[in-house]
């Protein structure tokens, strides 16, 4: 029972963790796997087999080698120069992730609310101003009713659309051209990215643990939740005829399909947003505090406008350039960790 119970805290973090805003928002899959249609299947199913495989690696490996930072473990993986590389390109990516974060959060005001992007401007950093000053535990407790819901809720919008014939239609449509080779790239380029990012809560969570059984379990939990989230969010966003042309696809689907529910919707997905703002921005800090003994008031401000001079860019735009760019970068993380064999010891367990 105890390695059920903590399998499933690790699935947990780890679901957690992987689901970020633009997931909530349906973008980021439309940018990764539906705008591929019947591709978008493969690639989901090779990105459920790498979180499985690899998500489960970086744990066993964290346990191996007694990492207590992600810092640690790309010294592991990369070497000592290597790895202040890495650890720099991740304060980029968390930078960038932030970014599309709040230009995310300006255009569920413009895009569903009909407010301009400077309300959505002024309320998210208002809000991440007083968070920060006060406290994230509390907002962090959030995620455990906000996560569960979100997947409640796309369940009930994957019954809704598996109703109409015209979806399977859409789902199993083949592209003409090159668009395989695309599809199996973005697989791969998602996979590392989220990867890459997800360390940060792995590796600790599972030194914590230090039961190579319970995060085996919990890996492969994890990881097939995560396949079986995607592939539903794919069926749904399939039901779009241009799902690329929306910065926010789940939220014009749910105004058609499930009307009562709309602003219920809307509003997780705003805590989405900001839960992952927030985590990311002390991430952050967290990482620049290593380098520069200032004041956290000051990163903090750094922080925000740096972030809010990034996010002028179009959400949509603005994930589509990064989140890519960031998964190209991050094969090479993939591609080391996967090639770091298992000894038997590490297997044990």
């Amino acid at each position: 029972m105890k390695k059920w119970t903590g399998a499933l805290q690790v699935a947990a973090v780890y679901v957690g963790t992987v689901i970020g805003a633009g997931f909530a928002t349906g973008r980021e899959i439309v940018e990764f796997f539906t705008q591929y249609r019947f591709w978008g299947i493969i690639s989901i199913l090779i990105v459920g087999y790498l979180f499985i495989f690899l998500g489960t690696k970086i744990m066993l490996k964290a346990i191996h080698i007694q990492a207590t930072s992600f810092e640690q473990f790309n010294v592991y993986l990369f070497g000592n120069i290597l790895s202040k590389i890495m650890n720099a390109f991740m304060m980029i990516m968390l930078l960038g992730v932030c970014a599309v974060m709040l230009s995310g959060a300006e255009a569920l005001f413009t895009e569903q609310l009909g407010f301009s992007y400077t309300i959505g401007s002024i309320v998210t950093i208002s809000l991440s101003l007083f968070v920060m000053a006060v406290g994230v535990k509390g907002l962090f407790a959030v995620n455990t009713f906000v996560v569960p819901m979100l997947i409640i809720f796309n369940f009930i919008l994957l019954f809704n659309s598996i109703r109409s014939n015209e979806i399977f239609t859409s789902l199993l449509h083949i592209p003409e051209g090159l668009i395989s080779i695309k599809a199996i790239i973005s697989a791969f380029s998602y996979a590392a990215f989220n990867l890459a990012l997800a360390q940060a809560v792995l590796v600790p969570i599972a030194v914590e643990i230090n039961d190579k059984a319970i995060v085996k379990l919990g890996g492969f939990i994890g990881g097939s939740l995560l396949t079986i989230i995607l592939f539903s969010s794919h069926i749904i966003l399939s039901s779009l005829p241009n799902p690329i042309l929306f910065d926010i696809p789940m939220a014009i689907i749910v105004k058609g399909a499930a009307s009562g529910i709309y602003f219920i919707y809307l509003l997780i997905i705003y805590g989405e947003i900001f839960t992952s703002l927030i985590g990311n921005m002390y991430g952050l800090e967290r990482q620049i505090h290593r380098y520069v003994p200032i004041g956290s008031f000051w990163i903090h401000g750094g922080i925000i406008i740096l972030v809010y001079i990034i996010s002028r860019v179009n959400y949509g735009e603005l994930l589509s350039i990064l989140y890519p760019f960031f998964g190209y970068v991050s094969l090479i993380f993939l591609f080391i960790l996967w090639m770091k064999p298992l000894s038997s010891n590490e297997k044990s367990g």
